[in-house]
């Protein structure tokens, strides 16, 4: 007989939802390469990031 699975309720910040990892192609002062800033940021301060 199978087991019964229990779903549980994820609810505002407790998930991993409340995160988005951006990424940002910046070209490198030294050799000019470009080289890319990855950070998860929250939800709310995404368009910041992106503005510096």
């Amino acid at each position: 007989m199978a087991k019964k699975v229990v779903a549980t309720l994820k609810t505002g910040k407790n998930d991993g939802r409340s995160y988005t990892k951006v990424i940002k192609m910046v070209k490198s002062p030294k050799t000019g390469a470009y080289i890319f800033d990855e950070k998860m940021v929250p939800n709310d301060d995404v368009k910041e990031f992106f503005s510096k």
